[in-house]
């Protein structure tokens, strides 16, 4: 099978033909569909993630059809559409995966980093972390849902994002482009903030009824002006700084939730934290029971990012891109077949 190989940090993907390997005990052997590329694959390969294990096949935004189930595999069966995530898989015992929060397990490994992802034409995934892609989805399109779409949803969810509540989503990039639509089809009243008025009309089309361009305008300013302030902020822009710079344009009991963020400190006004009694947190992408839910909502509403796809020959080339900060908006995906 072709597939592409981080094999040291800093280096250039490898591409190589491999043998397809063969499903143990509880795993799945899908035969990939797509491969959604993220920038978590951009962080893998600058050596900017210490527990990644090298060489390693990254990608964890995978669909495909199952070609062949292990022993203690039950509920999925050859042909079957099927997903699988950043989660490879946890303990199973812990405190964290009895109540079904897997993604917290102390334990957990993650597809891509620590175990070989998605970026060739087989991949083997374990059982219980499978997801099944429901009728209707675009398993191209959907690859990326399987991190931007669940950590913008989920991320929405746990800060609290419901009808009628105003939510504001700093960045209308992958994961900012999902969470403006999943916002607005939660029943949330929905703004955007983006660095210049470029990003005007599409905000507006994914469904923001504001846009503050911050090169013009304070953000925290634009959001208190608007009916007091946002419930939740999310910010999907890849830096700490433009959440830090919104934060007093929540309104009381505001939530800020971080799906995008550096290694740079997060630098926060406490007095109004006090005064307005304001949540600060970050999330990770998800436990399986939320890929579920995230995929569910998707397909309930029509909502797939745009994307654009490759060939696996031209995956590293697209990498080195993306790592060069010259592309935005649209999600690369790898189509195999």
């Amino acid at each position: 099978m072709r597939a592409a190989v981080a094999t040291e940090p800093n280096a250039p993907l490898s591409l190589t033909d491999r043998e397809v390997p063969e499903p143990g005990p509880g795993e799945v052997l899908v035969k990939v569909i797509a491969c959604g590329m993220c920038y978590s694959d951009v962080n893998l390969m600058r050596g900017h993630l210490p527990f990644a294990r090298f060489p390693i096949v990254p990608g964890h935004e995978i669909t495909g059809t199952v070609a062949a189930v292990g022993d203690g595999v039950p509920g999925l069966s050859p042909g079957d559409t099927v997903g699988g995530q950043w989660l490879y898989d946890s303990d199973g015992s812990c405190d964290y995966c009895v109540r079904g929060d897997q993604i917290l397990c102390p334990r957990r490994r993650v597809t891509g980093v620590v175990v070989d992802g998605g970026y060739a034409e087989y991949v083997l995934l374990k059982g219980g972390f499978t997801t099944p892609i429901p009728d209707g989805l675009d398993p191209v399109a959907a690859a990326p849902l399987l991190c931007a779409g669940l950590t913008a949803f989920n991320g929405l969810r746990v800060a609290g994002a419901e009808p009628g509540s105003r939510v504001a989503v700093i960045g209308t990039g992958g994961i900012g482009a999902l969470a403006i639509r999943y916002a607005a089809a939660m029943g949330a009243r929905v703004a955007a903030i983006g660095r210049s008025s470029r990003g005007e009309e599409r905000a507006r089309r994914l469904g923001a009824e504001l846009f503050v361009a911050g090169s013009a305008t304070d953000p925290a300013e634009a959001l208190k002006a608007w009916g007091g302030g946002a419930d939740v902020i999310l910010n999907s822009a890849p830096t700490n700084a433009p959440a830090s710079a919104v934060l007093t344009g929540l309104a009381p009991d505001g939530t800020l939730v971080l799906c995008g963020y550096d290694g740079a400190p997060l630098t926060l006004e406490v007095p109004p934290m006090v005064r307005d009694r304001l949540r600060v947190m970050a999330t990770p992408s998800g436990s399986p029971h939320d890929t579920r839910d995230t995929l569910a909502f998707s397909a309930q509403h029509g909502i797939l990012p745009d994307i654009e796809r490759i060939g696996i020959d031209d995956a590293p080339a697209m990498l080195e891109a993306m790592a060069g900060g010259s592309l935005h908006g649209v999600r690369r995906v790898i189509t195999f077949g």
